[in-house]
């Protein structure tokens, strides 16, 4: 063993001792305990590079103070309504992103295997989830499903 970890710190992790497992390339791999408490397994020259710094915790922390640091973001958390559009309808159910090609919210095209894919969710459950070789098919399901689940939908796309 080229180095040995066991009693050393780096970052919020401190090395307890060896873990019975060995990396594809050959990295001793080594049982820490975080600030937090929680135990990981984590890689000897990760370590030692300052690649794992904790748990996951230091990163959950910093993404929660890089959103609390955006104004619009801010002052939207704790509205259970931020997320809606004035029907109290899911927005992303019923804007179209940036990144969407096709044109309607929902529907896509899955290249491996050359179909069209209509999807929704509705209050954390997938009601559609199904493939067609046609696009005006898979819009057609999908303004279906759209009517059933969504109140007031007025859009036209």
């Amino acid at each position: 063993m080229k180095y040995d970890l066991q009693g050393k710190r780096f970052a919020r992790l401190t090395v307890l001792g060896r873990a019975d497992k060995v990396s594809s390339n050959g990295n001793i791999y080594w049982l820490c305990r975080c600030v937090c408490g929680k135990m990981i397994e984590a890689d000897s020259y990760r370590l030692r590079t300052g690649n794992v710094k904790s748990c996951g915790c230091l990163r959950k922390e910093k993404a929660a103070q890089t959103i609390r640091k955006n104004a619009a973001t801010a002052e939207q958390i704790g509205n259970s309504n931020a997320f809606k559009d004035r029907n109290g309808n899911p927005v992303q159910a019923v804007n179209i992103g940036a990144r969407n090609t096709s044109g309607v919210i929902g529907v896509s095209f899955d290249h491996p295997s050359q179909k069209w894919v209509a999807r929704m969710m509705h209050k954390g459950d997938l009601v559609l989830n199904a493939t067609f070789l046609d696009f005006e098919e898979a819009v057609e399901a999908r303004r279906r499903v759209e009517h059933k689940y969504l109140k007031n939908l007025s859009r036209t796309n």
